[in-house]
């Protein structure tokens, strides 16, 4: 029987940014209210000029983080004085940047990022800071008490006098009346005064990065601007949302980030649609932005439809002709949530849709015009043909996701941005892995390799240290994949030593998810160096890594991830039955196909030290469901694999039986796996 340890790879995926790894993703944003686009900040980003690890010293000086002399203290002053020359800052204002960085316990590889935005929030601050109006408009006395006489005499004269108290009371109503006019403006002048300030407390907070502290300013902002008002009022609410949304998506609040999600909708049944067409398409915008956010964190797929159909109505509005830029904008957000959706289906209609949004968007979005922008939709287009290549038998997918990659690169040079270029040669390394996999040479894997150690070159351990880890798990997995296809152990060695090297940054206290994900691809490494070595050392090891991973991939918090964590050599069957009751046909087809074939190994290992057939004719039943779904069109190379195992238990069901109805359709079984695991594919397979 054959054995396959399985790695599951932890992809770094940019989306809208960046698809983060494993499923996570940063997504390109209407960041600001008003119409305003951002790619990942508000405000141009502005360089602070220290190198990282000057930065990083002098945050943990001005946060008090650490203990200096005054000396040292005097030093780092003077470094934020002349910053502050450099940029246009007090160096008061210089140490408070690095102050709200230290407080807001800012990771390390966001530090220069961080402080970039909170320089520029600042500069914008005060170039839109109005001085609050403090003139006290007169307020005139109350009207004087009317007096009328009436002369109870001639009826002239009384109608007379009647005629002058009239007269008389209507001026002194008409001067109350202006009276109370004028106090009405002095006291909505006062409120807005008062909103204004609020407003600008609020801006204050997301410079310093406070979001819920912001939010707050925001909705108080709006409570006192007067009813005559309410545009001003619907913008401080607008704002709120902003914020709140940041602080979802940021922070990983789920509970404010659907908060948002409300104030967005509320926006929505006040806004005039039909008076202001592109206000009411970029808050729908908004609510798909805060929607997808959560559809990413949640098991099921509502939110993400619903991020799908705001996106839909925002086009409605905010069209090609009105507004190309936010309508290419949008395009984007639209792919990147069928995308999401894609992911959690079987089929490749969702992914095929996001596709096309995405050449939609680069119709607007074209290199001459914003060369970056289009780099960006490159990539997130190449993520896309990559995860239908995945899906797909050929490999015609998977070649243009490796063009669109390159193509991004292009403009996402190493000189230019460095940080970018190397997560688009990380994804490149993705793509060019999956080829690798479909391919009978192993030239596209060693062209994964290159470019995640070209990544390597940019994503250092010292800059950007989860990153760095991110990369050196995928390298580990390309070479891992290279070591099962030659006969020694050197390269399951190097991947053994790469996902090590990742542990070192991607500790259970940091990241303990990614680490358990590691932990597994550890164990899947040192499984296959165990099956080419006659000890059981690395076995013990593979079977120690898999239990670690286990701790965090809990079912009740990852139940796919679990389901796939879960094979034991002593607990298989137990496990995998287990693994079937999350990865369900209806929900993950593929995977289920795949945990059948895991439960097949499982029995047909247990049928051959048993001298009845009970085991492995199961065994056989379980490989021909698998087959159902993991057909030669969809997976050839998987299909084989399920081939050869099904052969496998048929021959051992063979020889035990007078017949040779079994063995001859083992030897079919057989043929038919060598179809597809030709010598020129797959020598190795070829040959077992």
């Amino acid at each position: 029987m054959i054995m396959i340890w399985r790695s599951h790879l932890c992809l770094m995926l940019v989306a809208l940014v960046a698809f983060l790894p494993i499923g996570v993703a940063a997504q390109t944003r209407i960041e600001a209210p008003g119409g305003v686009a951002a790619q990942t900040i508000t405000n141009s980003p502005i360089n602070i000029g220290a190198t990282p690890a000057e930065q990083k010293a002098l945050v943990a000086i001005f946060s008090q983080q650490i203990a200096v002399t005054s000396e040292a203290r005097a030093k780092a002053e003077a470094r934020a004085a002349e910053l502050g020359t450099q940029l246009g800052f007090t160096q008061g204002a210089v140490i408070s940047f690095f102050r709200i960085v230290g407080e807001r316990d800012v990771p390390p590889e966001q530090i220069g990022t961080k402080l970039g935005e909170i320089a520029a929030k600042h500069r914008a601050l005060m170039d839109r800071w109005s001085v609050l109006d403090a003139a006290d408009p007169a307020t005139a006395a109350l009207a004087a008490e009317a007096k009328a006489a009436i002369d109870a005499g001639r009826y002239d004269e009384a109608d007379a006098m009647l005629l002058r108290a009239r007269d008389q009371e209507i001026a002194a109503a008409r001067q109350a009346e202006q009276l109370a006019h004028d106090a009405q403006e002095a006291a909505d002048r006062r409120w807005l005064r008062a909103a204004e300030a609020d407003g600008k407390r609020g801006d204050l907070a997301m410079t310093r990065l406070r979001y819920v502290e912001a939010a707050q300013h925001y909705a108080a902002a709006a409570t006192s601007v007067p009813i005559a008002r309410q545009g001003e009022s619907r913008l401080y609410l607008w704002k709120e949302a902003d914020a709140l949304y940041h602080q979802g998506r940021e922070r990983g609040d789920n509970k404010v980030a659907a908060l948002a999600v409300d104030r967005f909708r509320a926006l929505l049944r006040v806004a005039d649609r039909a008076a202001m067409p592109l206000d009411w398409a970029m808050i729908e915008m908004n609510l798909g932005n805060a929607l997808q956010t959560l559809g990413e964190r949640a098991a099921g797929t509502d939110r993400l439809e619903e991020a799908v159909a705001a996106y839909r109505l925002a086009l409605q509005e905010g069209t090609r002709q009105r507004a190309p830029p936010n309508w290419a904008l949008t395009q984007m957000n639209l792919a990147n949530a069928l995308v999401s959706l894609g992911e959690r289906e079987a089929g490749t209609a969702r992914l095929e849709e996001a596709v096309a949004a995405y050449r939609l968007a680069l119709e607007e979005r074209t290199r001459e015009r914003v060369p970056l922008d289009w780099a960006m939709t490159q990539m997130n287009l190449g993520n896309a043909l990559k995860r239908l290549g995945e899906r797909e038998a050929g490999t015609a997918r998977l070649e243009e996701s490796v063009a669109a990659f390159r193509l991004a690169l292009q403009e996402w040079t190493r000189e230019r941005m460095p940080l970018y270029w190397a997560m688009a040669q990380m994804n490149l390394g993705t793509a060019l892995q999956t080829l690798g996999d479909r391919e009978a040479g192993t030239g596209r894997l060693e062209e994964s390799v290159a470019a995640y150690r070209l990544a390597l070159l940019e994503r250092t351990r010292e800059r950007v240290p989860l990153d760095w880890a991110v990369t050196q798990m995928n390298l580990g997995n390309a070479i891992q994949r290279l070591g099962r296809r030659e006969a020694g152990t050197d390269r399951l060695e190097e991947a053994v030593s790469a996902y090590r090297l990742a542990l070192q940054e991607m500790t259970r206290e940091r990241v303990p998810l990614e680490w358990a994900m590691t932990q597994t691809n550890l164990g899947s490494a040192l499984g296959s160096l165990g099956e080419r070595e006659a000890g059981t050392a690395h076995l013990e090891e593979a079977v120690a890594a898999f239990r670690l991973a286990l701790e965090e991939r809990t079912r009740e918090r990852v139940p796919l991830d679990w389901a796939r964590g879960t094979a034991r050599l002593e607990e298989a069957v137990a496990a995998f039955r287990l693994a079937l009751e999350e990865r369900t046909r209806e929900r993950v087809p593929l995977d289920w196909a795949t945990s059948q074939v895991n439960l097949g190994n499982a029995l047909q290992r247990i049928g051959n030290r048993e001298t009845g057939t009970g085991h492995l004719e199961e065994a056989v039943s379980v490989y021909r469901l698998a087959l159902q779904e993991m057909t030669r069109e969809r997976v050839p190379l998987e299909w084989a694999l399920t081939q050869t195992n099904l052969g496998s238990a048929l021959g051992s069901l063979g020889a035990r039986e007078a017949g040779t109805a079994h063995l001859e359709e083992a030897v079919a079984a057989f043929r038919l796996a060598l179809e597809e695991r030709t010598r020129e594919r797959v020598p190795l397979d070829w040959a077992r």
